[in-house]
C-alpha cells in the first residue's frame, strides 16, 4: 500500500454502536498499513483501538428535535474544533459512521477543504428522510453500505456506493461470551425473558415503563419466569433498578452483559436498534418495541417510508417501500411471518408484548419453529468481513488518490471509486 508515513484519518462517530464499528474498522485499516494514525470524535472503544479521541461524542447520542438544540451550542464547538483540524492538519480522508445531523456537518467542512469523505454504515435515510440523499450526493464522496438493497438505492439516487456489509456481525463472530455466567445462570430453574431496554438513556426512559408492565402480566400466567435486564451503562442500570424498585418486580439487571443474556434467554423484549441483528445472530425469538410521544408520533408519520422499523423484518420485507406506510400492526392477518413483531407506538402495548412472550413460553412448538426460521435466514445475511472490505476499500481509494494527485496537483481532491 503505497501511503506516507503521515497518513492520518479523521473519524466521526457518535452512537455506541458507531464506537464499536469504528473501532473494529481501525483495528483493521492500522493491520493493512501500520502507520496510520486515527483521530476524531468517537467512543471507548474506538480509543482503545488506537484511535487519539477529540471528545467523547457517545456521551451525547441525544434524539429528537428539542434535544438536539439543547445541545447545540456543544455540537457547534466540535464542528469548529474540526475545522480547525481540518485546516492546519489537513487529513488524508474523513469517515463518517452513522449519526447523521452533526456529521453532515463534519462532512461540509471536510469539503470545504477539499478532503474526501466516506460514509461507514450511512444513515438510513432512504428509511425515514429521503429528501437528505441530496446532501449525501453532494458532500460524501462514496458510501461504503451495511445493507444489501443499499448500493443500488444510493447508486439509482446518484451516489458513488458500494455494499461492504454489516459490520456488527465482525464483532459477534469475535465475541467470546463469559462461560461462568452462562453456567450460573443455566443451574436457575425457570425460562429466562431477557429486557433490551435500548442503548440511550432516552431509550431506556421512553420503553422500559412498558417493558416492566408486560413482565408483570408475563409473570402473573407464568409464574416461574425469571427477568433479566441488560444496561448498556451503569447509570441507565440504576434509572432501570428505581424503575423496577417501584414496579415491584424480581429483575436482574447487569451492566455489560447483553450477549450472555441474549444467548440465555427463551426470548426477549427489545428496543429496536441494530440489537435486532444481535437478537437474529442468536436466533432469538423477540418482541420489539419504540414507544415515542403522541407529537413524535405525528411527525415521524410524515418523513417514515418503510413499513418497518427493524433492520431484520426489512430485510425480509417482499416490498421496500410499499404503498400502504401505517406501521406494521403484528394483529393484522399474516403478521405471523414477520420474524419480530414491532411496535413503533405512543401507545400502551404492554399487553401484546406479553401475549407474543408468553405464547413461546407456553408453546414450545411455536417457539422452535420461529428459531428454525431466524437460523435459516442468519445462514443468508449473518457474513462477517465487513471492516476487512470497508478497510481495503478505504486504503486503495486513498492510495489511488495520492497517484493521481502526484500527476495532476492542482485537482480537487474527490475519490474516485476503489476496484
Amino acid at each position: 500500500m503505497s501511503l506516507q508515513k503521515s497518513t492520518t484519518l479523521f473519524f466521526s462517530a457518535g452512537e455506541p454502536s458507531g464506537d464499536l464499528h469504528g473501532a473494529n474498522l481501525i483495528k483493521q485499516l492500522r493491520e493493512s498499513c501500520p502507520t496510520l494514525e486515527a483521530v476524531g470524535f468517537g467512543g471507548p472503544q474506538m480509543a482503545a483501538a488506537g484511535c487519539h479521541l477529540h471528545t467523547d461524542l457517545t456521551a451525547l447520542a441525544v434524539m429528537w428535535f428539542g434535544r438536539v438544540l439543547l445541545n447545540l451550542p456543544k455540537f457547534w464547538n466540535l464542528v469548529s474544533r474540526a475545522d480547525r483540524f481540518f485546516r492546519h492538519q489537513r487529513p488524508a480522508a474523513v469517515v463518517l459512521i452513522d449519526y447523521p445531523g452533526l456529521n453532515w456537518w463534519i462532512a461540509r467542512r471536510a469539503k470545504a477543504h477539499n478532503i474526501p469523505v466516506f460514509y461507514y454504515t450511512p444513515p438510513q435515510i432512504w428509511a425515514w428522510a429521503q429528501w437528505r440523499v441530496r446532501k449525501m450526493r453532494r458532500l460524501v464522496d462514496h458510501v461504503l453500505c451495511a445493507l444489501p438493497f443499499e448500493e443500488s438505492w444510493f447508486r439509482q439516487h446518484g451516489c458513488n456506493a458500494t455494499f461492504v456489509g454489516h459490520p456488527f456481525f465482525d464483532d459477534l463472530r469475535q465475541r467470546r461470551l463469559d462461560a461462568d455466567f452462562c453456567q450460573q445462570y443455566r443451574r436457575l430453574p425457570g425460562p429466562l425473558v431477557t429486557i433490551l431496554p435500548g442503548s440511550r438513556t432516552q431509550e431506556v426512559l421512553n420503553n422500559l415503563p412498558w417493558f416492566l408492565k408486560a413482565a408483570a402480566i408475563v409473570r402473573s400466567q407464568v409464574p416461574e419466569v425469571r427477568l433479566a435486564l441488560a444496561a448498556y451503562k451503569p447509570q441507565q442500570a440504576q434509572l432501570a433498578r428505581k424503575q423496577i424498585a417501584a414496579a415491584g418486580l424480581p429483575v436482574d439487571v447487569h451492566v455489560g452483559r447483553t450477549a450472555e443474556l441474549m444467548h440465555l434467554a427463551d426470548c426477549c423484549m427489545a428496543c429496536s436498534g441494530s440489537v435486532s441483528l444481535e437478537l437474529l445472530y442468536y436466533a432469538k425469538p423477540a418482541v420489539i418495541l419504540y414507544w415515542i410521544n403522541r407529537l413524535a408520533y405525528i411527525v415521524q408519520g410524515f418523513f417514515r417510508k418503510v413499513k418497518y422499523i427493524t433492520l431484520v423484518n426489512l430485510l425480509t420485507a417482499d416490498e421496500l417501500f410499499p404503498d400502504d406506510l401505517t406501521p406494521f400492526d403484528p394483529s393484522q392477518p399474516g403478521a405471523e411471518n414477520v420474524l419480530f413483531p414491532e411496535y413503533l407506538t405512543c401507545e400502551d402495548k404492554s399487553a401484546q408484548i406479553a401475549s407474543h412472550i408468553t405464547g413461546w413460553l407456553t408453546n414450545p412448538a411455536q417457539r422452535q419453529a420461529r428459531v428454525e426460521a431466524l437460523t435459516r435466514l442468519r445462514k443468508q445475511l449473518a457474513q462477517d468481513g465487513a471492516s476487512v472490505r470497508a478497510a481495503q476499500y478505504i486504503l486503495n481509494a486513498i492510495s489511488a488518490q495520492s497517484t493521481s494527485a502526484k500527476h495532476s496537483s492542482g485537482q480537487r481532491g474527490a475519490v474516485r471509486p476503489a476496484a
